[in-house]
């Protein structure tokens, strides 16, 4: 599984929350408008695929940043964001 740091800046409001809704279906929002996603690259594409349907090239931005294994190791949480835990880490209980 890869990790990516999705950030955006998105002119209208109604783009804006069709993307923050295709990302979070994806990961999780670590801040307003960053989003960090632990995917395979099958399903990044597919989330990249459905982000280009709503994104306006002229008036928008979104910039996404592949995580390698060490850099995500390195990876460190302050504040609040450290005790959430992170998608992949979480416990599951199945009954």
């Amino acid at each position: 599984m890869n990790r990516f740091v999705v950030c955006y800046d998105i002119a209208s409001d109604r783009r804006r929350l069709q993307i923050a809704q295709i990302l979070d279906a994806y990961g999780d929002r670590i801040q307003e408008s960053v989003f960090e996603l632990p995917v395979a690259s099958g399903l990044m594409q597919e989330c990249l695929d459905s982000i280009m349907d709503v994104l306006d090239l002229s008036e928008d931005n979104l910039i996404v940043y592949p995580l390698c294994a060490a850099c995500n190791e390195k990876t460190r949480y302050f504040g609040t964001s450290s005790t959430e835990p992170r998608i992949g880490e979480e416990s599951v209980f199945v009954i």
